[in-house]
């Protein structure tokens, strides 16, 4: 993400709170975002001063926000630009998971590990449904223990599975690197 994008992001977040909670402070959005309160600040002002948002003093350091027509305009503008981006994020991943099954089939491989049980595994799974593949379970490392109709197991418990190959399914470094002692083909979907 670029930091025209991260801004963009962090507005629409900014917006989208002051919209559901006109009286949220400061400190709330900061909270809520993740980042420094003097950056909520620069961003509210910065709202202010392009007209998206009015700062209405109620009582000592009570303070509303208002949402003006101009930022609902702008909360709509940055949700299309953030929707599109997600959509265009979406089809790189399905086509990198489309390119790493490609070459699954091509070498032969038919049994499938899943390293990981997020989203992007999800993902896999769904991708893999009429291929010539079968996803023989998940490996999970935040204690799930349903996804989808596959069996999940620990990296400890992987011994006894029968696989041909393991798609790692996750971006977590520190899951990735307990495939250091695997003895497997393993495909990484950004290698492809």
């Amino acid at each position: 993400m670029n930091k025209s994008e991260l801004n963009e992001q962090i507005a629409l977040k900014i917006l989208e709170h002051i919209d559901q909670d006109p009286s949220i402070t400061q400190r709330d959005l900061t909270a809520k975002l993740g980042i420094a309160l003097g950056l909520t600040n620069t961003y509210i002002k910065r709202l202010s001063k392009k007209g998206y948002i009015k700062i209405k003093n109620l009582t000592g350091k009570r303070i509303m926000y208002i949402l003006t027509p101009k930022g609902l305009i702008e909360k709509t503008r940055l949700t299309c630009n953030y929707m599109a981006r997600s959509f265009n994020y979406f089809k790189e991943i399905k086509g990198k998971i489309d390119k790493t099954y490609s070459a699954i089939v091509s070498s032969g491989e038919k049994n499938i590990l899943l390293w990981g049980s997020e989203e992007l595994a999800e993902l896999c799974y769904i991708a893999s449904k009429g291929l010539p593949v079968k996803i023989v379970g998940v490996v999970s490392f935040n204690g799930r223990k349903k996804f989808f109709n596959c069996k999940v197991y620990s990296k400890d418990n992987i011994k006894n599975i029968k696989f041909d190959a393991i798609v790692v399914a996750t971006f977590e470094e520190r899951e990735i690197a307990e495939l250091k002692d695997i003895d497997a083909k393993v495909y990484y979907l950004w290698q492809i």
